[in-house]
């Protein structure tokens, strides 16, 4: 049992360091430019925002269209609490996380007890609401016209994209590893039990209505995590940013991916990225193909590209040796057959 576990954490601690350490080196020997490593941190960007949607519509069996208000609150909370309160930028980060989940705490508390689409409708809201109060606010947010951010990330001009890799795809892996061990204690059994069953699960003595405050506060720090650390990567940031379109955008992410699907999702945020600046040259053209790959997913694969299911590097370590195994039975067998034809000739 103890070796099991060992393995268990063995095996995604290596695959986890080599996805960190191999791109970085890379960057870091100019293999990598920083322009292809600008894409990969903002796959990796992405796929926070895809983490953060997949757990209120595929883990907590929710409807959010407003994620991208909660990813606009750490973006400016940690602009502010950096550039005007001289707050270290780590802890502006986590503060970042955590104003967003206060606010997904005020939002859900009213909303999570109806029932329907009532919560897609007040979180649209409230993300249009979070735009319009930015704007407004332009002795503290710059209006309109945003506001820049100068930080390590930007000003660094030697290492600033291996700055920027680092911090976000650490991120990233944190956020997986922290998310996987929680839906695996009781705390996650149980919203994935209200997920599939609301009734069943409250005959069973869940209590529905907590933990579906759980998951959605969970959802609302992670995209608080994603806006604090999109605000000093880009280093400017305007309202225009998070907006519907945006929140739309995050959902296609988990759509394509797999709703409640983790691993489906950051697949989907990378490709996804990648695939819209290879078709750049299309100029706006390259804004169809999001459509157009909906479309096909919906008609020939509506769960989407792993459905509920996750990738399992444990999984994969495991079934080498039995493939092997057969691969070597298979062969002796055929060169027995060959010995056997040869002396019926």
């Amino acid at each position: 049992m103890k070796n099991k576990v060992i393995r268990n954490m063995l095996i995604p601690g290596v695959v986890a360091l080599v996805v960190i350490a191999l791109p970085a080196l890379l960057i870091n020997f100019g293999v990598i430019s920083g322009y292809p490593a600008q894409i990969i941190t903002l796959g990796a960007l992405n796929a926070i925002l895809a983490i953060s949607v997949n757990m209120v519509c595929g883990i907590t069996g929710q409807l959010s269209l407003g994620q991208a208000g909660f990813e606009a609150l750490g973006a400016y909370a940690v602009v502010i609490l950096t550039s005007k309160l001289n707050v270290p930028l780590p802890f502006s980060i986590v503060l970042g996380g955590l104003v967003a989940a206060i606010f997904g705490f005020l939002i859900g508390f009213p909303t999570l007890r109806l029932e329907g689409d009532y919560l897609a409708i007040v979180t649209l809201a409230f993300c249009e609401i979070i735009r319009v109060v930015l704007i407004n606010l332009k002795g503290i947010t710059g209006g309109p016209n945003g506001m820049q951010f100068s930080t390590v990330f930007t000003t660094s001009l030697s290492y600033g994209a291996l700055i920027s890799y680092l911090v976000v795809m650490t991120s990233l892996v944190l956020i997986i590893v922290l998310l996987q061990n929680f839906l695996r204690s009781t705390y996650g059994r149980a919203i994935l039990a209200v997920r599939e069953d609301e009734v069943a699960a409250n005959s069973n003595g869940i209590d529905v209505f907590k933990y579906k405050m759980i998951g959605f506060v969970i959802a609302s720090f992670i995209a608080g995590i994603a806006g604090a650390l999109y605000a000093p990567f880009i280093g400017f940031i305007q309202p225009k940013d998070f907006d519907f379109n945006a929140s739309i955008n995050d959902l296609i992410f988990v759509v394509l991916g797999g709703m409640g699907s983790i691993t489906g999702g950051i697949i989907a945020a990378f490709v996804l990225t990648a695939l819209q600046e290879v078709l750049r040259f299309l100029k706006d053209y390259r804004l169809l193909i999001y459509p157009v790959i909906l479309i096909f997913v919906m008609l020939f694969r509506p769960q989407g590209l792993l459905g509920t299911k996750e990738l399992s590097f444990v999984k994969v370590y495991d079934g080498i040796p039995g493939f092997v195994k057969s691969l070597v039975k298979k062969i002796k067998g055929s060169r027995k057959d060959d010995g056997r034809e040869v002396k019926h000739e």
